[in-house]
């Protein structure tokens, strides 16, 4: 049975191969692979045991390994890109289009030439696919990306120091919400918790469900607490620390462990049936009394 194998493509763009032949390959080897029109390069990304549903997924085959004369074709290929990029700039300005030219990709086997470009709204490229068609003489494609697909294309460095998990591991874009950030107890301003891309940052993802369910142990932020006959209000939980921040109208505050403030409101807790229970004991007396007036 042939090896299933995911592949990446310049772009960050993943997809399952065939390995028919059996062609040894490791992990970051350049082949060539079928294409939708002839031949295209991309890189080892996985090599392990995947599941049925993507065998199905597999439709076409690695042909062989980068060869030294493919190599030198790939490097020509990037050169007539950076040259491709300069000349659709050319003609963007030229045609006055409000669009931002972000990356040339050339099919390896030069089949074809794709460029990508975002824009916020839709763009009239028909013209300017002419014109480079013209210059190339071969099939020419113009794609909108999103800013984070863009982000991904030309790579980069995050907040962390590390490359953008969108160039390295993530396949899909989740959806990133404010409400995240302020789970994390996250500063709210845009720039702290932004990416390269301008949107917020991937990473919110990744502890969501860990500070969803650590929330869960924690009183809400403006809830009242009696500490020693004295109300206070939670100002502020720190998840990672088992503490409670609260202040009374005076502005003292207090810093307590979750324990502490959890035995603080069952005690509030356990007092309050009392309450009700009174206070509808003295709603029946007002009751029965204004009953009475009302008979004599």
């Amino acid at each position: 049975m042939a090896e299933v194998y995911e592949l990446e493509f310049k772009g960050g763009r993943k997809d399952f191969y065939l390995n028919s032949q059996n062609i040894p390959l490791r992990i970051g080897d350049l082949v060539v692979v079928q294409a939708d029109r002839g031949e295209d390069v991309a890189r080892v990304a996985q090599i392990a045991e995947l599941s049925a549903c993507r065998k199905r997924e597999a439709k076409r085959e690695i042909l062989r390994r980068l060869t030294p004369e493919d190599m030198e074709k790939l490097k020509q290929n990037m050169q007539k890109e950076k040259e491709a990029i300069r000349l659709c700039k050319e003609k963007i300005a030229e045609h006055g289009l409000k669009m931002k030219l972000v990356d040339a990709e050339y099919q390896f086997d030069g089949s074809r030439i794709c460029f990508y470009f975002t824009a916020e709204k839709r763009v009239d490229f028909r013209q300017l696919v002419k014109d480079m068609a013209d210059i190339y003489r071969t099939r020419v494609e113009m794609r909108q990306i999103g800013v984070r697909e863009e982000a991904r294309r030309l790579s980069g460095y995050g907040p962390c120091g590390r490359k953008l998990c969108c160039d390295t591991f993530l396949v899909d874009f989740e959806p990133i919400s404010v409400k995240m950030a302020k789970d994390q107890g996250l500063s709210p301003s845009s720039t702290k918790i932004s990416g390269v891309c301008g949107r917020l940052m991937c990473c919110l993802l990744y502890e969501e469900d860990f500070y969803k369910e650590a929330l869960k142990r924690f009183p809400k932020v403006g809830t009242k607490i009696s500490v020693e006959g004295k109300s206070f209000q939670v100002t502020e939980n720190a998840l990672l620390k088992d503490m409670v921040y609260l202040k009374d109208a005076e502005g003292t505050e207090l810093k307590l462990p979750l324990d502490k403030v959890t035995q603080l409101q069952k005690l509030s807790e356990s007092k309050r049936p009392l309450k009700r229970l009174f206070g509808s004991r003295k709603s029946e007396t007002k009751g029965r009394k204004k009953e009475a007036r009302t008979r004599s």
